[in-house]
């Protein structure tokens, strides 16, 4: 998993099927500190949203078969799912 931070929302009216329903997410991958990464600087993508995440928030995202398998439905076209929201951080 990453840390990552909600940045938009995409409406997409033609998509594929297994994506019907389902709310997707623009996010940009996240230090702790809520900085952007230096390898990752101005990169953001496209996620499917399992948590009702908003615009702002901080989120968990999982990539690849492990994002795909938080949805019930097989053979799905999702590579980047938001799996959790971020209350708190505590670093020791």
């Amino acid at each position: 998993m990453q840390l990552a931070k909600v940045v938009g929302s995409v409406v997409s009216t033609q998509k594929s099927a297994s994506l019907t329903g389902k709310k997707l997410m623009v996010v940009t991958l996240v230090n702790l500190d809520g900085s952007t990464p230096l390898f990752q600087e101005n990169t953001q993508e496209v996620a499917v949203d399992s948590m009702g995440a908003g615009e702002g928030e901080l989120v968990l995202v999982s990539r690849g078969s492990s994002a795909r398998k938080i949805f019930p439905e097989p053979n799905q076209a999702i590579d980047l799912a938001i799996v959790g929201i971020v209350d708190t951080i505590d670093r020791f």
